[in-house]
């Protein structure tokens, strides 16, 4: 394992800490962070995750980990590394662990185009509490024979909407229109009957709905585009693919880390000629059958993730038809996934570049002049949905309105965890912390109250923080502020 990275950090400018080529880094590490962030007592894990990242075969570009990084599986949460499909025979490398394993983990913002001045918000906490499946369990979620789980993986949130768990105009507010295209959807017995009866449910851990508030809007012209505005509620879901995409995941991993061995502190595969410091890192050619087998399965689970967001906000119609009537327009302002890999052309060094964009704990932030982003959010830039932690707030912020930023257009996913749960649960009581929460006017429900502990606000970074730093960076603007009014957990 590769050590010493102190000695090679220096600063990059405004928000940026480079971590210089060393040992066996095939590329520079750069972290969206101010030099004492990197000081004497932090945890040193996290930096030396993404190092580790840096000697993943096919890397071009820079290793990067956004402004909310802290540990994780392989990669560190908020990790983004690049491959090219060009390097050597069969490509750079595809790494399960540098998507993770909660597969198109993603956020879902909701306009309400109600004002929160005269709306029950108490109320329509009781019912998104009442209706909303949450907890480690697929209780109450949506069952599906072998053919419209097969929909599902194929078709995305187009097939939810197909079933009635969604609409078609939500569509063009979700990332790659809620859509991945997958062929074979070689999916596992056990990762089919995970998904069978999960869809329409919220889950467990940091996954929530939220009641909000548009608490401050700083860029007037990009929330109107994104269709929020000072005063109104809106409501964020924080989900993903659930047991389907977890399984997926351990399937690809227990496959891939088969063709690696353990060699004088190194995992290598004589078969691709690869070498990783980190058994966590394997990784497969992108062109290889098993990278192409997990790109097809993570492909699936991810449409299956769209799908279950999509569920989750008819749920949510629902509960706003009968909690406030016909004033209610629930309407999708946009969908991002934080765990996936996607192929995309990129400008590195400047040359064109088609390579695997592994983006774990991290937000795709397209600029307003990128193709995809054609129509409502033209010379706007993409949302980027960033979510704090529920005694603070959240944001929304923008990619650039023309030109990609250097990063892969990449932007953070969220506040970024301060302390682990193990220290949160002994050092916070549950039962305290929702009165606190309370007392400040957040209503809190929770399936299971003695674990909200581990998602109080002080165990999270202050994401106002983490919002400077991604500006000062340069990888995306901010646009508004979103005060939690009440929360829904697992």
């Amino acid at each position: 394992m590769t050590n010493g990275w102190r000695d090679h950090i220096e600063s990059a400018g405004p928000g940026r800490v480079r971590i210089r080529q060393h040992g066996r880094m095939l590329a520079d590490a750069m972290m969206v962070a101010e030099p004492e962030m990197l000081g004497e007592g932090i945890d040193d894990r996290s930096p030396q995750q993404l190092v580790n990242t840096a000697e993943i075969p096919g890397i071009v570009g820079d290793a990067w980990a956004m402004a909310d990084w802290h540990y994780g599986y392989g990669f560190p949460i908020g990790g983004v590394v690049a491959t090219s499909t060009e390097y050597g025979e069969q490509g750079g490398g595809i790494s399960p662990g540098g998507v993770g394993f909660d597969i198109n983990c993603g956020v879902r913002l909701l306009s309400t185009g109600i004002s929160q001045r005269g709306t029950d918000i108490s109320k329509l906490v009781d019912l998104l509490s009442k209706h909303v499946p949450a907890g480690v369990s697929s209780k109450g979620g949506v069952r599906l024979n072998s053919a419209a789980l097969d929909s599902i993986l194929s078709g995305g949130a187009a097939s939810a909407a197909d079933m009635g768990l969604g609409l078609q105009e939500d569509l063009i507010g979700i990332e790659s229109g809620g859509l991945m295209e997958t062929e074979e959807r070689a999916i596992s017995e056990r990762a089919r009957s995970r998904g069978g009866a999960s869809l329409g449910t919220l889950g467990s851990g940091n996954h929530f709905l939220e009641i909000q508030v548009v608490d401050k809007v700083v860029d007037k012209k990009s929330a109107e585009a994104f269709g929020i505005y000072e005063g109104d509620v809106t409501v964020m879901i924080h989900s993903g693919s659930r047991g389907l995409g977890h399984q997926v995941c351990s399937d690809h991993v227990r496959e891939i880390e088969s063709n690696y061995t353990e060699r004088g502190g190194r995992w290598i595969s004589d078969r691709w000629g690869f070498e990783i410091s980190d058994r966590q890192l394997a990784c497969a050619p992108i062109h290889s059958k098993e990278g192409q087998a997990y790109m097809d399965s993570m492909r699936a689970a991810g449409n299956f993730a769209f799908a279950n967001r999509s569920a989750l906000t008819q749920r949510v119609r629902e509960v706003f038809r009968e909690g406030v009537g016909s004033d209610a327009d629930i309407g999708v302002a946009y969908d991002v996934s934080h765990n996936i890999a996607k192929i995309e052309d990129h400008v590195i060094h400047g040359k064109n570049c088609t390579c695997a964009v592994h983006r774990k704990g991290a937000t795709r932030a397209f600029s307003g002049d990128h193709p995809e982003m054609a129509g409502k959010f033209e010379n706007v830039g993409q949302p980027v949905l960033v979510p704090g932690d529920m005694g603070r707030a959240s944001w929304v912020l923008a990619g650039p309105k023309s030109g990609s930023n250097d990063a892969f257009s990449s932007s953070c996913h969220g506040a970024g965890r301060r302390l682990s749960r193990t220290a949160a649960r002994k050092t916070i009581d549950s039962e305290l912390l929702i009165k606190r929460l309370e007392e400040q006017g957040i209503e809190v429900r929770s399936k299971t109250r003695s674990l909200i502990s581990e998602e109080a606000p002080e165990a999270y970074k202050n994401v106002d923080d983490v919002v400077r730093l991604t500006e000062d960076a340069g990888l995306a603007r901010p646009v508004a502020r979103l005060r939690p009014l009440g929360v829904i957990k697992g």
